[in-house]
Protein backbone atom coordinates (compact mmCIF):
# COMPACT_ATOMS: atom_id res chain seq x y z
CA UNK A 1 0.00 0.00 0.00
CA UNK A 2 1.22 3.50 -0.80
CA UNK A 3 1.01 7.01 0.48
CA UNK A 4 0.02 10.37 -0.93
CA UNK A 5 1.49 13.82 -0.43
CA UNK A 6 -0.84 16.74 -1.11
CA UNK A 7 0.48 20.16 -2.08
CA UNK A 8 -2.25 22.53 -0.94
CA UNK A 9 -3.00 26.27 -1.06
CA UNK A 10 -2.94 28.31 2.14
CA UNK A 11 -4.86 26.45 4.83
CA UNK A 12 -7.33 29.10 5.93
CA UNK A 13 -8.16 30.15 2.39
CA UNK A 14 -8.69 26.55 1.31
CA UNK A 15 -10.94 25.81 4.27
CA UNK A 16 -12.92 28.99 3.59
CA UNK A 17 -13.37 28.15 -0.08
CA UNK A 18 -13.88 24.38 0.11
CA UNK A 19 -15.43 24.08 3.57
CA UNK A 20 -14.14 21.75 6.28
CA UNK A 21 -15.69 18.41 5.25
CA UNK A 22 -13.22 15.58 4.74
CA UNK A 23 -10.24 17.92 4.91
CA UNK A 24 -11.35 19.18 8.32
CA UNK A 25 -11.69 15.58 9.50
CA UNK A 26 -8.13 14.77 8.42
CA UNK A 27 -6.77 17.86 10.17
CA UNK A 28 -8.67 17.16 13.40
CA UNK A 29 -7.83 13.46 13.62
CA UNK A 30 -4.35 13.53 12.08
CA UNK A 31 -1.00 14.56 13.52
CA UNK A 32 0.15 18.18 13.35
CA UNK A 33 3.80 18.15 12.30
CA UNK A 34 6.41 20.89 12.57
CA UNK A 35 5.51 23.86 10.38
CA UNK A 36 7.71 24.82 7.45
CA UNK A 37 8.40 28.29 6.12
CA UNK A 38 5.46 29.54 4.04
CA UNK A 39 5.52 29.65 0.26
CA UNK A 40 4.99 27.36 -2.68
CA UNK A 41 8.68 27.33 -3.47
CA UNK A 42 9.34 25.78 -0.06
CA UNK A 43 6.88 22.97 -0.79
CA UNK A 44 8.48 22.24 -4.15
CA UNK A 45 11.96 22.15 -2.63
CA UNK A 46 10.68 19.62 -0.08
CA UNK A 47 9.56 17.36 -2.93
CA UNK A 48 12.33 17.85 -5.48
CA UNK A 49 16.06 18.02 -4.85
CA UNK A 50 18.23 19.99 -7.26
CA UNK A 51 21.20 22.34 -7.22
CA UNK A 52 20.80 26.03 -6.49
CA UNK A 53 18.86 27.97 -3.90
CA UNK A 54 16.12 29.38 -6.15
CA UNK A 55 13.65 27.66 -8.45
CA UNK A 56 14.79 28.57 -12.01
CA UNK A 57 11.28 29.11 -13.35
CA UNK A 58 12.29 30.51 -16.74
CA UNK A 59 14.70 27.68 -17.55
CA UNK A 60 12.23 25.05 -16.37
CA UNK A 61 9.33 26.31 -18.47
CA UNK A 62 11.68 26.90 -21.40
CA UNK A 63 12.55 23.19 -21.25
CA UNK A 64 8.86 22.47 -21.86
CA UNK A 65 8.36 25.11 -24.55
CA UNK A 66 11.52 24.58 -26.61
CA UNK A 67 14.39 22.15 -27.03
CA UNK A 68 17.21 24.68 -26.72
CA UNK A 69 17.34 25.39 -22.98
CA UNK A 70 20.86 23.99 -22.64
CA UNK A 71 23.13 25.67 -20.11
CA UNK A 72 21.98 29.22 -20.88
CA UNK A 73 20.74 31.69 -18.29
CA UNK A 74 17.05 32.55 -18.80
CA UNK A 75 14.51 35.09 -17.66
CA UNK A 76 10.77 35.22 -18.23
CA UNK A 77 9.49 38.49 -19.71
CA UNK A 78 5.76 37.83 -19.75
CA UNK A 79 3.18 40.14 -21.33
CA UNK A 80 1.40 42.16 -18.65
CA UNK A 81 -1.23 44.80 -18.00
CA UNK A 82 -0.59 47.63 -15.55
CA UNK A 83 -3.00 50.39 -14.57
CA UNK A 84 -2.11 53.78 -13.11
CA UNK A 85 -4.11 55.28 -10.27
CA UNK A 86 -3.48 58.51 -8.39
CA UNK A 87 -0.04 57.59 -7.07
CA UNK A 88 0.78 54.02 -8.13
CA UNK A 89 1.11 51.71 -11.09
CA UNK A 90 -0.55 48.38 -10.35
CA UNK A 91 -0.06 44.99 -11.98
CA UNK A 92 -3.50 43.63 -12.86
CA UNK A 93 -2.70 40.76 -15.23
CA UNK A 94 0.32 38.79 -16.39
CA UNK A 95 0.84 35.89 -18.76
CA UNK A 96 -2.42 34.81 -20.35
CA UNK A 97 -3.56 37.97 -22.13
CA UNK A 98 -5.53 36.32 -24.97
CA UNK A 99 -2.81 36.93 -27.53
CA UNK A 100 -2.45 35.19 -30.88
CA UNK A 101 0.94 34.22 -32.28
CA UNK A 102 0.73 37.17 -34.69
CA UNK A 103 -0.11 39.50 -31.78
CA UNK A 104 2.98 38.32 -29.91
CA UNK A 105 5.22 38.89 -32.91
CA UNK A 106 3.78 42.37 -33.48
CA UNK A 107 4.18 43.45 -29.85
CA UNK A 108 7.66 41.99 -29.52
CA UNK A 109 9.00 43.51 -32.75
CA UNK A 110 9.85 46.99 -31.35
CA UNK A 111 11.00 45.49 -28.05
CA UNK A 112 13.63 43.18 -29.52
CA UNK A 113 16.11 45.95 -30.39
CA UNK A 114 15.62 47.52 -26.95
CA UNK A 115 16.61 44.33 -25.13
CA UNK A 116 19.03 43.25 -27.84
CA UNK A 117 21.11 46.40 -27.42
CA UNK A 118 21.34 45.53 -23.72
CA UNK A 119 22.57 42.03 -24.59
CA UNK A 120 19.33 40.09 -24.07
CA UNK A 121 17.50 38.17 -26.80
CA UNK A 122 13.71 38.52 -26.46
CA UNK A 123 11.71 35.49 -27.65
CA UNK A 124 7.89 35.33 -27.35
CA UNK A 125 7.77 31.53 -27.46
CA UNK A 126 4.13 31.12 -26.37
CA UNK A 127 1.34 33.69 -26.01
CA UNK A 128 1.68 33.56 -22.21
CA UNK A 129 5.39 32.91 -21.78
CA UNK A 130 8.04 35.18 -23.27
CA UNK A 131 11.75 34.71 -22.59
CA UNK A 132 14.99 36.64 -22.39
CA UNK A 133 18.13 34.66 -23.19
CA UNK A 134 20.87 36.23 -21.09
CA UNK A 135 24.52 36.57 -22.14
CA UNK A 136 27.00 34.25 -20.39
CA UNK A 137 28.02 35.53 -16.99
CA UNK A 138 25.22 38.11 -16.76
CA UNK A 139 24.79 39.47 -13.23
CA UNK A 140 21.10 39.71 -12.44
CA UNK A 141 19.29 41.36 -9.52
CA UNK A 142 16.50 39.70 -7.58
CA UNK A 143 13.14 39.70 -9.37
CA UNK A 144 9.66 39.25 -7.88
CA UNK A 145 7.19 36.71 -9.20
CA UNK A 146 3.98 38.03 -10.77
CA UNK A 147 2.00 36.19 -8.07
CA UNK A 148 3.69 38.34 -5.43
CA UNK A 149 2.99 41.57 -7.31
CA UNK A 150 -0.53 41.09 -8.68
CA UNK A 151 -2.81 43.89 -7.51
CA UNK A 152 0.02 45.74 -5.84
CA UNK A 153 2.07 48.82 -6.66
CA UNK A 154 4.76 47.49 -8.99
CA UNK A 155 7.33 49.89 -7.53
CA UNK A 156 7.42 47.65 -4.44
CA UNK A 157 8.41 44.65 -6.58
CA UNK A 158 10.90 46.03 -9.08
CA UNK A 159 14.59 45.06 -8.81
CA UNK A 160 16.41 47.33 -6.39
CA UNK A 161 19.75 49.08 -6.11
CA UNK A 162 22.41 49.67 -8.72
CA UNK A 163 21.93 46.19 -10.18
CA UNK A 164 18.22 46.87 -10.66
CA UNK A 165 18.56 50.34 -12.17
CA UNK A 166 19.26 48.98 -15.63
CA UNK A 167 16.18 46.78 -15.49
CA UNK A 168 13.94 49.55 -14.22
CA UNK A 169 15.08 51.64 -17.18
CA UNK A 170 14.44 48.79 -19.66
CA UNK A 171 10.99 48.23 -18.20
CA UNK A 172 10.13 51.95 -18.46
CA UNK A 173 11.25 52.02 -22.10
CA UNK A 174 9.26 48.87 -22.85
CA UNK A 175 6.14 50.35 -21.25
CA UNK A 176 6.40 53.48 -23.43
CA UNK A 177 6.76 51.37 -26.60
CA UNK A 178 3.85 49.12 -25.69
CA UNK A 179 1.63 52.02 -24.64
CA UNK A 180 2.08 53.54 -28.10
CA UNK A 181 1.67 50.26 -30.00
CA UNK A 182 -1.34 50.34 -32.39
CA UNK A 183 -2.29 46.78 -31.47
CA UNK A 184 -3.14 47.94 -27.95
CA UNK A 185 -5.50 50.61 -29.23
CA UNK A 186 -7.23 47.89 -31.24
CA UNK A 187 -7.40 45.61 -28.19
CA UNK A 188 -9.03 48.34 -26.13
CA UNK A 189 -11.63 48.88 -28.86
CA UNK A 190 -12.38 45.13 -28.71
CA UNK A 191 -12.83 45.28 -24.95
CA UNK A 192 -9.53 43.54 -24.17
CA UNK A 193 -6.89 44.67 -21.72
CA UNK A 194 -3.86 46.29 -23.37
CA UNK A 195 -0.49 44.58 -23.12
CA UNK A 196 1.29 47.68 -21.84
CA UNK A 197 4.12 46.15 -19.83
CA UNK A 198 6.28 43.08 -19.32
CA UNK A 199 6.93 41.25 -16.10
CA UNK A 200 10.52 40.06 -15.81
CA UNK A 201 11.16 37.21 -13.36
CA UNK A 202 12.18 33.59 -12.84
CA UNK A 203 15.92 33.89 -13.49
CA UNK A 204 18.04 30.78 -13.58
CA UNK A 205 19.69 27.93 -15.45
CA UNK A 206 18.33 24.45 -15.94
CA UNK A 207 19.52 22.16 -13.11
CA UNK A 208 22.04 19.48 -14.07
CA UNK A 209 19.89 16.96 -12.21
CA UNK A 210 16.63 16.67 -10.27
CA UNK A 211 15.85 13.93 -7.75
CA UNK A 212 12.67 12.95 -5.94
CA UNK A 213 11.40 10.06 -3.85
CA UNK A 214 8.00 10.16 -5.56
CA UNK A 215 7.06 7.70 -8.25
CA UNK A 216 4.25 9.68 -9.89
CA UNK A 217 2.97 13.25 -9.97
CA UNK A 218 -0.48 14.72 -10.59
CA UNK A 219 -0.33 18.46 -11.32
CA UNK A 220 -1.42 21.14 -13.76
CA UNK A 221 1.56 23.37 -12.88
CA UNK A 222 4.16 23.63 -15.64
CA UNK A 223 6.93 24.06 -13.04
CA UNK A 224 6.02 20.72 -11.46
CA UNK A 225 5.80 19.15 -14.92
CA UNK A 226 9.31 20.31 -15.78
CA UNK A 227 10.77 19.11 -12.47
CA UNK A 228 9.06 15.74 -12.82
CA UNK A 229 10.34 15.32 -16.36
CA UNK A 230 13.91 16.12 -15.28
CA UNK A 231 13.51 13.64 -12.41
CA UNK A 232 12.30 11.07 -14.99
CA UNK A 233 9.02 10.29 -13.27
CA UNK A 234 5.64 10.16 -15.04
CA UNK A 235 2.97 12.82 -14.73
CA UNK A 236 -0.55 11.42 -14.42
CA UNK A 237 -3.52 13.24 -15.89
CA UNK A 238 -5.76 12.78 -12.86
CA UNK A 239 -5.95 11.46 -9.33
CA UNK A 240 -8.00 8.49 -10.57
CA UNK A 241 -5.05 7.46 -12.76
CA UNK A 242 -2.58 7.76 -9.89
CA UNK A 243 -4.42 5.88 -7.13
CA UNK A 244 -3.93 2.39 -8.64
CA UNK A 245 -0.21 3.10 -8.72
CA UNK A 246 -0.37 3.96 -5.04
CA UNK A 247 -1.85 0.53 -4.40
CA UNK A 248 1.37 -0.92 -5.78
CA UNK A 249 3.37 0.92 -3.12
CA UNK A 250 4.46 3.98 -5.08
CA UNK A 251 4.62 7.37 -3.39
CA UNK A 252 2.34 9.82 -5.20
CA UNK A 253 2.56 13.62 -5.24
CA UNK A 254 -0.78 15.39 -5.78
CA UNK A 255 -0.71 19.12 -6.54
CA UNK A 256 -4.19 20.38 -5.63
CA UNK A 257 -5.60 23.36 -7.48
CA UNK A 258 -7.32 25.84 -5.16
CA UNK A 259 -10.43 25.81 -7.33
CA UNK A 260 -10.73 22.00 -7.46
CA UNK A 261 -14.06 20.81 -5.99
CA UNK A 262 -13.93 18.56 -2.94
CA UNK A 263 -15.32 15.68 -4.98
CA UNK A 264 -12.32 15.74 -7.31
CA UNK A 265 -9.72 15.01 -4.65
CA UNK A 266 -10.94 14.71 -1.05
CA UNK A 267 -13.63 12.10 -1.71
CA UNK A 268 -11.48 9.79 -3.91
CA UNK A 269 -8.64 9.92 -1.39
CA UNK A 270 -11.00 9.10 1.49
CA UNK A 271 -12.39 6.14 -0.48
CA UNK A 272 -8.83 4.97 -1.16
CA UNK A 273 -8.09 5.14 2.58
CA UNK A 274 -11.26 3.23 3.40
CA UNK A 275 -10.40 0.57 0.82
CA UNK A 276 -6.79 0.27 2.05
CA UNK A 277 -5.44 1.43 -1.30
CA UNK A 278 -3.33 3.97 0.61
CA UNK A 279 -2.33 4.03 4.25
CA UNK A 280 -1.54 7.67 4.89
CA UNK A 281 -1.82 11.19 3.50
CA UNK A 282 0.70 13.96 4.03
CA UNK A 283 -0.76 17.46 3.80
CA UNK A 284 1.51 20.39 3.02
CA UNK A 285 -0.04 23.85 2.95
CA UNK A 286 1.47 26.84 1.19
CA UNK A 287 1.01 28.76 4.45
CA UNK A 288 3.51 26.39 6.10
CA UNK A 289 1.32 23.99 8.12
CA UNK A 290 2.17 20.29 7.87
CA UNK A 291 -0.09 17.34 8.82
CA UNK A 292 -0.07 13.57 8.52
CA UNK A 293 -3.28 11.55 8.45
CA UNK A 294 -3.14 7.76 8.72
CA UNK A 295 -5.99 5.36 8.15
CA UNK A 296 -6.00 4.36 11.83
CA UNK A 297 -6.41 7.97 12.93
CA UNK A 298 -10.11 7.76 12.14
CA UNK A 299 -10.60 6.06 15.51
CA UNK A 300 -9.43 9.09 17.46
CA UNK A 301 -13.04 9.72 18.43
CA UNK A 302 -12.08 11.99 21.34
CA UNK A 303 -10.94 14.63 18.86
CA UNK A 304 -13.89 16.76 17.81
CA UNK A 305 -14.26 17.16 14.05
CA UNK A 306 -16.40 19.49 11.97
CA UNK A 307 -17.99 16.65 10.02
CA UNK A 308 -17.58 12.93 9.46
CA UNK A 309 -15.80 11.95 6.24
CA UNK A 310 -17.81 10.56 3.37
CA UNK A 311 -17.35 6.90 2.61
Amino acid sequence: MGELTLLLPERERLLANAGSGILGFWLARGDRLVDAAPGRAVMLRECFEFTGTEIPVAALTRSLDAADTGSALWLRADPAWVVADAVTLRLLACGDMQLSTDDCMALARPLKPLFGDAGFLLEPVTPARWYLRCPPGAKLPAFSSPQAALGDDIARHLPEGDAGRRWRHLLNEAQVMLHNHPLNAERVRRGLAPVNSLWIWGAGMLPDWVRTTYGFVVSSDEIVHALARLAKIPIEASLADALPTSAAGARILIDVDEAAPEGEWQEPIQRALNDRVITEVHLRFASGERYRYRRGHRWRFWRKVPAAPKA
